[in-house]
């Protein structure tokens, strides 16, 4: 039985074999529509969410399967202070395979220690957010037909954003990618990503604080918000909040062929003016990551495909 903590988790191999499966999914959904008859799937989210844990939901009920959870600690025994542990302990009673979000870094790693089903990592703090990498890597591949020989530009929120760390991670596994840093001081990418990620593993990479200042250069572009949860006083998020926004002027600096990727939810960082653009992927992104959940579901409960 294998949990899903980390997109490192799989071979570059295995990415490849779980990403050709999606795009199969895609061109033929009939082929997949009954192959989780049966199944069913917990959504145990400890944080909000609306497009991981629906597309998960989403993904498991394209497959055939059914789906049982809860959207907030709140409305869980967590409340009352079940642990974790318990928690996944009495899932694995309900269901097949799980889903799980949570506030604390480290927490679906936890419940994968003691859980009878699969486990996947759907989020966890600051730390890693796989599944999104999974659906980054499928859309990046789709729409530019490579995952190698890039030069990728990760802007916004870099020191809290789990999304931009599992990213990073994934993608220095490929040859000739480069990364362009770009964040105020504040929120800089922590040194570990720096040192034992990016400079561990010879990539090339800078560090700016201007927005206009990268566009030129690059093949795509990821935008993050600034993340209100992550801050511990308001202050610091107001300061912060408005730092960068793409804008239909900015857009007229990058390449014609560049895409602009976002993990979403946006607030204001990326202009609705954008949303016509044909380089911006961030809607399409959302359907691609009903495709690898899907693929990933398969793949975790050992479904055979035809």
């Amino acid at each position: 039985m294998r949990h899903l903590m980390s997109p490192l988790d799989f071979s570059v191999e295995e990415l490849d074999r779980l990403l050709d499966l999606a795009n199969d999914i895609e061109k033929n959904p009939d082929k997949y529509a009954h192959l989780c008859d049966g199944k069913r799937i917990a959504t145990l989210f400890y944080e909000p969410s609306t497009r991981t844990r629906l597309s998960f939901e989403a993904a498991m009920m394209n497959l055939g399967g059914k789906v049982l959870g809860f959207s907030s600690a709140n409305s869980s025994s967590a409340a009352k202070g079940e642990s974790v542990s318990d928690t996944i302990r009495m899932v694995s009673c309900y269901a097949d395979i799980c889903a799980m979000r949570h506030p604390k870094e480290g927490a679906p790693l936890v419940a994968s220690m003691v859980s009878s089903i699969p486990v996947i990592n759907a989020g966890d703090g600051g730390h890693q957010h796989p599944t999104q990498t999974l659906t980054d890597l499928l859309t990046i591949r789709s729409l530019k037909g490579r995952l190698d020989n890039l030069t990728i530009g990760l802007c916004g929120d870099l020191k809290f954003g789990r999304t931009v760390h599992s990213l990073i991670e994934a993608l220095v596994r490929y040859d000739n990618v480069s990364f362009v840093l770009i964040s105020p001081e504040e929120l800089r990418v922590p040194d570990y990503i720096r040192e034992d990620v990016l400079e561990a593993n010879h990539k090339n990479y800078r560090e700016v604080i201007r927005l206009e200042e990268a566009l030129p250069d690059l093949d795509l572009l990821y935008m993050t918000r600034v993340q209100r949860e992550r801050f511990f006083n308001e202050e610091d998020y107001i300061r912060m909040k408005d730092f960068y926004i793409l804008d239909k002027a900015k857009m007229e600096l990058a390449p014609e062929d560049m895409l602009v990727l976002h993990p979403l939810p946006r607030v204001n960082e990326i202009s609705t003016e954008v949303d016509n653009d044909p380089r911006a992927a961030y809607f399409k992104q959302v359907q691609y990551g009903v495709y690898v959940r899907m693929a990933l579901i398969l793949t975790l409960l050992e479904v055979k495909v035809c």
